[in-house]
C-alpha cells in the first residue's frame, strides 16, 4: 500500500493480479461476471467503481461494466437473472440491469467521438477492452478488473498516477478533450474530488481547447459545475478552471472577481474570499454553495474609489440579479434559482445589525429570509474571511447575539408564521367591500403593523383596520 493506495502486485505475465483487499470487490459483480463467462462473454468493472477501491473510499452501489457482449447480447445474458432491464441508453451501447434495488450499467466495449461541432456523440462499438479503456477521460478512471477472476487491468498507468496525486489521459489530452470536451471541466471537479493535479500538457490542452466547450450543453455544464461545488476542495478546480479560461465560458462573473489591486485604496483579493466562502459553507448543500461561490458577483460592476476607500453599494442587489441570469443560463431548477438569489441579495443586511436592530427588525429579518434562515446565517458567519483576529471575533460575537435574539423572540411568537392578523374574508366582511386591490392594501398594512408590534389580537386588528380604512378613504 503507497500513500493510502491498494496497490495489486504484478504477476509474472505482466499482467496486473488482485491480492489482499483489492479482492473484495461486490459479490454482485462477480456473480454478474460469472454469468457473462458462462456466456462466452468478456466482462469487467470499469470506471469510477475500481478507482474507488483502490482509494479504500465506500463504493457507490449502482456500478459500471464494459463487455464486448453487443447490447443484445447482453440483454439476453440478463434475462431470468435482472429484477428488470432498461433499455434507454442502448443506442449507446449500454444496458441497465436493476437487482436487489441497485443500478448495474453494461456498456459494450466502445469508443465516443463529438464530430465538429455536434453536441451530440457518435459511439462506435470495440472489440478490445483496451480501446474502450483508451478513450476514457482520465488513466484513473482507464482501469478495469476482470471478472469473474478479479484480475486488476491497467493499461495506462492509471494506478501510478493515482498514487502520485497526478491528473493524466490515457492518450493525447487533445484526443481525449476532442472525444468529449466536457472532460476539461471534468478536469477541475477532479481536481477538487480528488485533489489530482493535472499534468503541464493536460493544462496546455485545457486552455487551447476552451472554445470547445461551447458545444457541451448547458445541463451538463451545469451537472459538472455541481459536482464539483459538492467537493472536498471546490477552490482547486474553480481556480484551475479561472487560470485555464474556462470559466470565461460559463461562468464568466467568476473570473471578473479578480479585481486589480489599487496601491492606494487596498482591498482584498475578492476570488480567493470567493473561494474561501465556498468552502466554508456545508459541503452537502449546494443551494448553499451556489450562493456563496455568487454573493459577491456584484462586486465588479458596482466597485468605485473614495475617499473612505473602495466602496461596492449595493453590490448584493446586482449581484442577485447577475446569479439569476446565470444560474438561469445553466438551466438550474427554479427553485434553486430562487433560493440561491434570495440568499445572495440578503447576505449583506446582517452587517447593519451593529447599528442596532430593535425586534421589529428581527422580524422582517426572518420573514424575508424565511426557510432560508439557517443558510443565510451560515454564509454570513463563511463570508467573514479575514485575517484580522479582534475583527473575527467581533464579528461572530455579533452573529452569536442575532442568533440568540431571534431564538428568544421566536419563544414569545411565531416568527416563521408571520402574517397579517385578519385574512382577506375578514377584511372585506369588515369593510364592506368585494374582492380587489383594496383587500391587498389592507392586508399589506396589518402584515407591516404585525412586524412592527409583534402579535396582535383580534380585537386590535380591527381597530387598525377600521383606522387604516378611514385614512385611505380621505
Amino acid at each position: 500500500m503507497a500513500n493510502g493506495i491498494l496497490a495489486p502486485d504484478m504477476s509474472p505475465s505482466g499482467t496486473h493480479e488482485a491480492s489482499g483487499p483489492l479482492l473484495e470487490v461486490d459479490p454482485l459483480a462477480v456473480e454478474l461476471g460469472e454469468r457473462f463467462r458462462t456466456a462466452g462473454f468478456q466482462l469487467f468493472l470499469v470506471g469510477g467503481a475500481v478507482r474507488d477501491l483502490l482509494l479504500k473510499r465506500e463504493p457507490s452501489t449502482n456500478l459500471d461494466f464494459a463487455t464486448n457482449a453487443r447490447p443484445e447480447q447482453t440483454v439476453s445474458v440478463l434475462q431470468g437473472w435482472a429484477g428488470s432491464i432498461l433499455l434507454v441508453g442502448i443506442k449507446f451501447g449500454t444496458v441497465v440491469a436493476r437487482k436487489d434495488g441497485r443500478d448495474l450499467d453494461v456498456t459494450t466495449f466502445r469508443t465516443e467521438v463529438y464530430p465538429g461541432d455536434d453536441r451530440h456523440p457518435r459511439v462506435e462499438f470495440a472489440s478490445e477492452l483496451e480501446v474502450d479503456l483508451s478513450r476514457r477521460d482520465f488513466t484513473v478512471n482507464a482501469m478495469a478488473v476482470r471478472l469473474p477472476e478479479r484480475e486488476f487491468v491497467d493499461p495506462f498507468g492509471g494506478l501510478k498516477d493515482l498514487a502520485a496525486k497526478r491528473l493524466e489521459t490515457p492518450l493525447e489530452p487533445e484526443v481525449s478533450f476532442g472525444d468529449d470536451p466536457l472532460r476539461m471541466l471534468r478536469a477541475a471537479r477532479f481536481a477538487s474530488s480528488l485533489e489530482l493535479a493535472p499534468t503541464p500538457r493536460v493544462v496546455a490542452a485545457m486552455r487551447s481547447m476552451v472554445p470547445r466547450l461551447e458545444i457541451v450543453s448547458a445541463e451538463r455544464v451545469r451537472d459538472e459545475l455541481s459536482k464539483l461545488l459538492l467537493s472536498p476542495k471546490p477552490s482547486l478546480g474553480l481556480n484551475l478552471a479561472v487560470e485555464t479560461g474556462l470559466a470565461d465560458r460559463f461562468l464568466p462573473e467568476l473570473p471578473a472577481l479578480k479585481l486589480e489591486q489599487d496601491p492606494v485604496h487596498r482591498h482584498k483579493d475578492v476570488l480567493r474570499h470567493t473561494y474561501a466562502v465556498v468552502e466554508g459553507c456545508d459541503p452537502d448543500d449546494l443551494v448553499l454553495r451556489l450562493a456563496a461561490l455568487l454573493h459577491d458577483v456584484g462586486k465588479p460592476a458596482t466597485r468605485a474609489f473614495t475617499a473612505d476607500g473602495v466602496q461596492f453599494h449595493h453590490h448584493e442587489v446586482v449581484g442577485a440579479r447577475i446569479a439569476e441570469e446565470r444560474l438561469r443560463a445553466l438551466r438550474y431548477p427554479n427553485d434553486v434559482v430562487r433560493d440561491v438569489v434570495t440568499l445572495v441579495e440578503l447576505h449583506l443586511r446582517f452587517h447593519t445589525y451593529r447599528m442596532g436592530w430593535n425586534d421589529a427588525a428581527l422580524r422582517r429579518y426572518v420573514r424575508d429570509a424565511g426557510p432560508l434562515l439557517d443558510r443565510l446565517n451560515q454564509l454570513v458567519r463563511a463570508d467573514c474571511t479575514t485575517r484580522n483576529v479582534d475583527k473575527a471575533k467581533a464579528l461572530a460575537a455579533l452573529q452569536d447575539d442575532l442568533e440568540l435574539r431571534i431564538a428568544r423572540l421566536a419563544e414569545q411568537e411565531n416568527l416563521q408564521a408571520i402574517r397579517p392578523p385578519l385574512d382577506g374574508d375578514e377584511v372585506m366582511a369588515r369593510l364592506e367591500i368585494p374582492p380587489g386591490p383594496t383587500v391587498g392594501r389592507a392586508l399589506a398594512y396589518l402584515l407591516e403593523e404585525r412586524l412592527e408590534r409583534g402579535p396582535i389580537d383580534r380585537d386590535e386588528a380591527y381597530r387598525l383596520l377600521d383606522e387604516w380604512a378611514a385614512r385611505d378613504a380621505d
